[in-house]
């Protein structure tokens, strides 16, 4: 007996799709950025925030934070290093913003 399987969606889809929720969003970044300092591997942040920046349109977001959208890619990108003034205004245009803790 052959069953056929329905296609399940791309999980990029539904992930970008459910970023477009600022507090979706905002919990996607916190947990990236836990992982992040766990690995000590900042490019797990990054990566967070490009996957935020595309479910928002990366043309608009680049725009809205006054980057060059090249500029931008590159330094969301996996050997990126962007500047702490790039981030805020990243962050800003996403309507997100930084919070410090202390470690635990």
């Amino acid at each position: 007996m052959n069953k056929t399987v329905k296609p399940s969606k791309p999980y990029e889809e539904s992930l970008l799709k459910a970023l477009q929720d600022p507090n979706e969003a905002a919990e996607y970044l916190n947990a990236s950025l836990d992982e992040a300092l766990e690995s000590d591997d900042i490019q797990v942040f990054l990566l967070a925030l490009k996957d935020i920046a595309k479910a928002k349109g990366m043309s608009r977001v680049a725009g809205l934070a006054k980057l060059n959208r090249e500029s931008m890619y590159k330094m969301l990108s996996r050997n990126g290093n962007p500047e702490f003034g790039s981030l805020w205004n990243l962050l800003n245009s996403l309507g997100l913003k930084f919070a410090i803790e202390t470690k635990v």
